[in-house]
């Protein structure tokens, strides 16, 4: 687990004039609950956060929250929603859970193909069913990603939860034993067509020219 420096600063005010107001300024108004706290309202820098975003995704992101209001004092926290504006340009509102180190958390963790599929190779399709999957451990313990080998993946073949083995601090709740991996057979298009032109051959004929007629 990779803990990410953020820094933040207290705000006093709340609602839709406050938000707006922060955003203006380069910032985003968040929050970040505690198990045993009362949630603190923060507000963090726009152009940092979105460099972290840029070069880290959003998923399973750890922050050592450094609360700029509150001297000395640092949360560690896991950064659990954001809310952004109806096109996805701005973010509008963060939400942070602070964590124990040695309390069990769920996180959402990406999915990675490792290799090239040898049925990929043969002209199939890989299909990523999933690109995350939740799994249970301790903060500590969280993978970066999930790699999955797909090296002898042949067409028609697939990945399911059960194949997957984190080590036994790390666990992937499931009731159904779902897809994640699967290479599937390409789709040709020319065959389509070939078959729809010979029953135009077999059971269908051109309509006979009108004849002409003349005036007398």
């Amino acid at each position: 687990m990779e803990l990410i420096e953020l820094s933040a600063k207290t705000r006093e005010t709340s609602g839709k004039g406050a938000a707006r107001k922060l955003r203006k300024n380069n910032a985003i108004p968040a929050i970040v609950y505690g198990e045993k706290k009362d949630p603190a309202m923060l507000s963090i820098n726009t152009t940092d956060f979105v460099k972290i975003i840029r070069k880290n995704g959003s998923s399973g992101l750890f922050f050592n929250l450094k609360i700029e209001g509150d001297p000395g004092e640092k949360k560690i926290a896991v950064l659990k929603d954001m809310q952004m504006d109806t096109f996805a340009l701005n973010y509008l509102h963060l939400d942070f859970h602070e964590i124990d180190m040695d309390t069990m958390v769920t996180i959402s963790v990406p999915v990675e193909a490792v290799g090239e599929s040898k049925g990929v190779k043969e002209g199939g399709l890989l299909q990523i069913v999933r690109r995350e999957i939740d799994v249970v451990c301790k903060p500590a313990d969280t993978p970066e990603n999930i790699q999955i080998d797909i090296t002898n993946l042949d067409v028609g073949d697939s990945v399911h939860v059960r194949d997957i083995d984190l080590g036994e601090n790390v666990e992937i709740p499931h009731e159904v034993d779902f897809t994640i991996i699967t290479i599937v057979a390409p789709t040709v298009e020319e065959e389509e067509v070939e078959e729809e032109y010979e029953f135009m051959e077999e059971g269908e004929t051109e309509a006979a020219p009108a004849e002409e007629t003349s005036e007398e």
